[in-house]
């Protein structure tokens, strides 16, 4: 079952729980050692004790057959601890009893806690206050009983005095259990507030985040698992931040695409209907070109939502990319001859198969021709190659001048991003054409990079997985 603390602060969960964890321990040590003293120390006493026993018994046995009777020892403690002597003592009638004592090795006690008593079971010599839990081992002499020799457990013979010890270890373990909570009380309110101090100031930046305040960030100060917490956060704030540029600029840019041809478009409406301008066949066609302009930026923003939420279709099957490309080269034969670009086009002898969908190839040929289309200068060129690397399939498309900048090349495929005024929307382009084709690149397991030509404009560098087949 677990225990939960609702409202209630990290600190305090954090103190509550190395508190009771202290209170535990303490508990756990106080009964371990009275256990310890009662069953192990106690124990290891009586043990003792009862060894002593053994050595006694015969000493006292033989005792009894030289003397007949009790009678020599009753009164005479000096023979009596003469006789728990390890050696046998040379019993002296007239030697006073107080100059005999236990021995000095006996640090049992076990000396004071044994009773002598007869067949009958009378007090002879020894200890007087006999417990009922004493432990009497009988005395023979030819297989009849002479006697009795009693050892009383060292837990019974506790005086006050040793209560009074065993009363103040009881108190000392409480004042030090005490102390130990205190201390254990201060040491989680220092480490909770070196550990929650930067949670705390973690969980302000959060919330200042979730608010709309992309620019916080907080201070990374350790490499622990909290710093590079504070860390994510503050890659996640600047990533957040990036992507609210990023929608602020598209939302901008879409506006003008949108902006751009419609106020063309109704300028010359307003015109014929004004009658300045004449509804002739060259009237219609720039209409029909604006239109044209709408309608493709609109199924390109179109095709971006779908493949944002992977939910752009593919019909995927082997098919020949090197057919595929010739005959998207042909369709642009006429466009290209016009602005006097010449193309140059080196294919493998053998079929370049591929397990793709043939429209979004074609798809992602004609984007590439239109980009080549719109961004090089009339009288250049563009160079396709393809060849096999290993599992994959190289396509590289180099157009010759403009070219672009080395800082622009990583992002030519953000969505309407354009490098330079060379490359601009007055040739028509909505920067939405590369971001399509690493859509479908990336869709067919492949990558698509941008580098610079050694005809002094672009190259695109495609792969795409070959076919088994």
């Amino acid at each position: 079952m677990r225990l939960t603390l609702p409202g209630t602060s990290i600190r305090l969960k954090l103190f509550y729980a190395m508190l009771a964890t202290a209170v535990a321990v303490i508990l756990a040590m106080s009964v371990v050692a009275r256990v310890s003293f009662t069953h192990d120390f106690l124990g290891y006493l009586n043990e003792q004790a009862q060894g002593r026993m053994e050595e006694l018994m015969p000493r006292l046995e033989q005792s009894y057959r030289e003397h007949g009777s009790w009678e020599f020892i009753k009164e005479n403690p000096g023979i009596w601890y003469s006789l728990l002597r390890s050696t046998r003592p040379e019993l002296d009638p007239d030697t006073p009893s107080s100059k005999f004592s236990p021995s000095g090795s006996d640090l049992t006690g076990a000396h004071l806690r044994f009773t002598l008593l007869d067949a009958d079971r009378k007090y002879v010599i020894g200890f007087r206050d006999m417990q009922e839990d004493a432990l009497p081992r009988p005395l023979m002499r030819d297989g009849t009983i002479i006697g009795w020799v009693a050892l009383t457990p060292f837990e019974s013979v506790i005086t006050a005095i040793d209560q009074r010890f065993q009363h103040k270890q009881w108190l000392a373990h409480l004042l030090i259990g005490l102390v130990s909570i205190l201390f254990t009380g201060f040491i989680a309110i220092k480490i909770a507030n070196v550990l929650l101090s930067p949670l705390t100031r973690l969980a302000k930046a959060t919330h200042r985040l979730a608010g709309g305040d992309y620019t916080t960030r907080v201070e990374v100060a350790t490499q622990d698992e909290v710093g590079r917490l504070s860390a994510d956060f503050n890659q996640l704030a600047l990533t957040l931040e990036r992507n609210e540029k990023m929608r602020r600029n598209f939302m901008a840019d879409v506006s003008h695409e949108l902006r751009t041809p419609l106020g063309i478009l109704n300028g010359q409406l307003e015109a014929i209907e004004d009658g300045l301008l004449e509804p002739s066949m060259d009237t219609v066609k720039s209409l029909q070109s604006e239109v044209a302009t709408l309608n493709k930026l609109v199924n390109d923003l179109y095709d971006l939502s779908l493949a944002d939420v992977g939910a752009l279709t593919y019909r995927k099957a082997d098919i020949d990319i090197g057919s595929l490309l010739r005959t998207s080269l042909q369709s642009y034969e006429e466009t290209y001859r016009e602005h006097g670009l010449a193309v140059a086009l080196d294919l493998p002898a053998s079929a370049m198969l591929v397990h793709a969908d043939a429209g979004r190839l074609q798809q992602l040929f004609k984007n590439i021709l239109e980009n080549t289309l719109r961004y090089t200068d009339s009288g250049g060129r563009l160079q396709i190659a393809c060849r096999r690397e290993h599992h994959h399939w190289l396509l590289q498309f180099d157009d010759s001048t403009p070219g672009t900048t080395a800082e622009a090349l990583p992002r030519l495929f953000e969505r309407f991003f354009r490098a330079d005024a060379s490359r601009n929307r007055a040739n028509g382009g909505a920067g939405l054409g590369l971001a399509i084709c690493q859509h479908i690149v990336e869709a067919h397991e492949g990558s698509i990079s941008a580098d610079a030509s050694a005809l002094g404009g672009l190259r695109l560098s495609i792969w795409l997985p070959a076919s088994p087949a």
